[in-house]
Order: C-alpha cells, then structure tokens, then sequence
C-alpha cells in the first residue's frame, strides 16, 4: 500500500515491512463498511483488519490528520493546478467542479450482481445543472474509466466542460489530484469518487438509492454510512433494472 501512495503523497505513517509481516501470526478480524459497537471489544495481540471500512464512520472525527497525511507532493500539485489554470480562458470567477464517473466493471456487475444501476447521462445532466444554478462561471473537469461514454453522454454545448487527459484516460494519481485539487466534486458510484471529494472539500453530489430494495449489496453496504449527512444526493433511475422484473 504505501509503494503505491507515496509516489502521490506525503506519507508520513510508519511502514511495517513485509518480511516482518509475514512472521506475524496475525488474527484476522473482518470490518463491514460502517462503525460498529462491537468494534470496541476486538481481542488479538496482532489484528489485522481485513474487508471494505472505507465509511466516513470510522474516520471523520480525525479530518484534519487525514489531510495532512494525504498532503499531494509538491510537483503533483503544481502540475493539477496549472491545468485547472489553462481552463480559465477567459473567465474571471471560475469554480471548478471535478467530475468522476466510475464504469469499468461496475456496467456489468452492478445489474446482474448487485441489482443496481450505475450513473446515467440524466444523472449527471441534473448534478451539473445544480452547480450551472448556483455559479456564475463554472468549469466541469471530467475524469473517468469510460471516457468514451463520457465524450458521448456528457452535453458541452456550453463550452464549461473540459475531458482530462485530452479526452484519454489518464493515470489514476493524475486523475485523483485534478479532482481533489478542485473546489466541488460530482462523483457517481466508487470510493475513488468519494475519496476524492472528501479530500477536496466543498460540495460534493453524488448517485443516491442506486439499487433496488432487495439487492444484496445493502447487506455490505449503507448509504447513510458512505456518504456524509451534508453531501446531496440525487436518486438514480431505476427503470432499467425494474424493466427487467417478471
């Protein structure tokens, strides 16, 4: 974990070297993706957490050493600011939205595994015109695994959205640092998304209620414990997956 995040951070937390490690008779404890009560009374000399604890429950009371430990280094910031510079043009009071739009895999898994949707184009077309409402000159900086989808689902008619990459897919710590480094985030479904707007701040809008009732994903996963109370959720449309339904 740390070979692949500090080439990106300034990683500041001591590292436990593998071949320490793998000496260890460790006792393996699973997480599920919110704070329980009974994680107060986890027993073991050597624990090793294993699963998905990426919810806000377990980590949003320490905000402020999460920054600082995933500070970007220097030339990463440099470089993700002089970009959002080169998209200014002409404008004088530019707000940058950082959109993500997580495909991949999740196109497929997420109908036939978890019963659920992934973002669609009237999804992002209402999260930009929250953004369009509220700012006079905003600058929508889209990132994404998919981002032939995007190019051809995403309106710019209006001149204000901007494909990272020149429209290729870039690196993941490329990608992350432009959308940390911008002032509001639209992210669809992922923890790259959420991540990314956790660190960036501001407004962050994001693809709520994406599975149906009986999907066997809420039984790993909570809403309420991924996305913070402030964020805004917009519904997803959950007609193709009903359309399906006997």
């Amino acid at each position: 974990m740390f070979n692949w995040l500090a080439p990106i951070f300034k990683i500041s937390l001591p590292q436990l070297h593998q071949s320490v490690a793998s000496k260890i008779k460790w006792t393996n404890y699973w997480l599920h993706d919110w704070m329980s009560e009974e994680y107060k009374h986890i027993s073991g000399r050597y624990v090793q957490f294993t699963g998905y604890p990426c919810s806000w429950t377990f980590y949003h009371h320490i905000r402020d050493e999460i920054l600082r430990e995933f500070t970007f280094h220097d030339f990463i910031k440099e470089e993700a600011n002089q970009y959002l510079e080169t998209l200014k043009v002409s404008r004088k009071n530019v707000t940058y939205i950082g959109v993500h739009v997580r495909r991949g895999d999740y196109v497929t898994t997420m109908p036939n595994i978890w019963k659920g949707v992934v973002a669609d184009k009237g999804y992002l077309e209402k999260a930009m015109k929250y953004f369009r409402d509220k700012y006079a000159e905003p600058v929508f900086v889209v990132t994404s695994n998919g981002m032939q989808w995007c190019k051809e689902n995403i309106n710019n008619s209006r001149g204000d959205v901007y494909f990272s990459g020149d429209s290729n897919e870039s690196s993941p710590g490329k990608d992350f640092a432009l959308l940390a480094h911008c002032n509001h985030t639209i992210m669809t479904i992922g923890t790259f998304g959420i991540w990314a707007g956790y660190l960036a701040g501001g407004e962050m809008i994001y693809l709520d209620n994406y599975t149906l009732p009986d999907s066997p994903f809420l039984k790993v996963f909570h809403y309420d414990a991924a996305f913070l109370p402030e964020w805004i959720g917009i519904p997803a449309d959950l007609s193709p997956l009903l359309a399906k339904k006997p």
